[in-house]
């Protein structure tokens, strides 16, 4: 992988480099995987979108914002030396950003595309109030674009995760039994996560057996599971921030001829776009190699999701192994995680992710390709 700066000043040292060749004077960052991102502060994001804080950066100062719920916990977590100057000072948003626009004499502040229309109108106002003449340019997903490249510390934060989530499949397949529900699968599954250094869930887990493992996003039921059954699990420990994804497929007793030959088809077609991947390979040709395969062998139709996506902060980011052309650059993180999925009867996923190198793809995931079966 291509040396890139390391931790939140090599970030910051990116933002700053798209800063000057946008002309941009300050950046303004409000969501907080963006902050998590930039600032380093571990433990201290909620993400449940009500946006507490702003970020206000130039070409040599960091400004953040925030209130005394939080304030704390940034002074405790933030990392050694970091540039970021905090304040909790009562003050509406919009004009906090203003305020900063004035006193660092800011006539370019670009703002997150996604950011609120009413903040966005709210500053504009603050703009007015201030006397300042500035523009607002969208930035268009760049902070996105830049998160798509994982640096060292990103990486190592994210294998550790995964190896939580590796542990917790290899507990699972001596918990896994005719008589227990999909629900009671899934606190055995999350509770060693917790158990064994997650902080959080990646995203909410997903246990499904029987003829439910045919539903991609099979939510976890009062289903009892059976002997014959597959048993699929979607699931992820979360750390410092970070997230893993890995899906598994096992048999509870001997499997059918029906079930090996779809589970040899989606190991084959996972191995097969593996092998495939190099930095600058485009992710729409990885997604149509997937579909080809899974196409030839007969179940074209009961695959109809993409083969994967990029993982880190957020659980979905960019690249995508999809529908649409883009580029997969070195350092990028990104799931592979063809299926088939038989209506009524079951079906199957085979998920691991792990880092784009220049020559192919290292998976942090270390779990078994080969079924499981379990004795029963």
């Amino acid at each position: 992988m291509s040396e890139i700066l390391n931790g939140p000043a090599g970030r910051i040292a990116r933002l700053r480099t798209l800063m000057a060749e946008r002309g941009y004077d300050a950046v303004v960052v409000r969501d907080e995987a963006n902050l998590r991102w930039l600032t380093g502060a571990m433990r201290v994001f909620d993400y449940t979108g009500e946006y507490p804080h702003v970020a206000f950066v130039t070409a040599d100062e960091c400004f953040l914002h925030t209130d005394s719920r939080y304030f704390n916990s940034f002074e405790e977590n933030m990392p050694a030396g970091s540039p970021w100057k905090l304040d909790m000072d009562e003050i509406d948003m919009p004009r906090w950003v203003a305020e900063h626009a004035r006193s660092t004499k800011s006539r370019v502040v670009a703002v997150e595309d996604d950011m609120h229309i009413k903040f966005y109108r709210g500053i504009e106002r603050g703009l007015e109030d201030c006397s300042i003449c500035a523009s607002l340019p969208l930035m268009h997903g760049d902070l996105q674009l830049m998160r798509a490249i994982k640096d060292a510390e990103e990486i190592e934060l994210m294998r550790h995760a995964q190896s939580i989530t590796d542990a917790a499949f290899a507990h699972m397949c001596t918990k896994i039994r005719p008589g227990l529900t999909e629900k009671q699968l899934r606190t055995e599954l999350e509770t060693f996560m917790f158990d064994h250094g997650a902080d959080d869930l990646a995203f909410g887990s997903i246990v499904a057996s029987g003829p439910n493992t045919a539903n991609p996003h099979a939510i976890p039921s009062d289903r009892v599971v059976e002997k014959g059954d597959f048993v699929l699990m979607d699931y992820g420990a979360g750390y410092r921030d970070y997230k893993s994804d890995m899906t598994r497929t096992v048999c509870v007793g001997e499997p059918s001829e029906k079930q090996r030959e779809i589970y040899d088809i989606v190991r084959r077609t996972h191995e097969e776009c593996v092998a495939a991947i190099h930095a600058g390979v485009d992710g729409h040709d990885i997604h149509l190699l997937s579909q080809k395969i899974i196409g030839d062998a007969g179940y074209g139709e009961y695959y109809g999701h993409g083969l994967g996506h990029g993982v880190g902060i957020d659980i979905h980011e960019l690249p995508v192994f999809g529908r649409k052309s883009n580029i997969v650059e070195e350092g990028a993180v990104i799931t592979v995680e063809p299926g088939i999925y038989l209506p009524g009867v079951g079906g199957v996923r085979l998920e691991d992710y792990g880092v784009v190198t220049a020559s192919g793809y290292e998976p942090f995931t270390t779990s078994t390709h080969e079924l499981v079966v379990i004795d029963c």
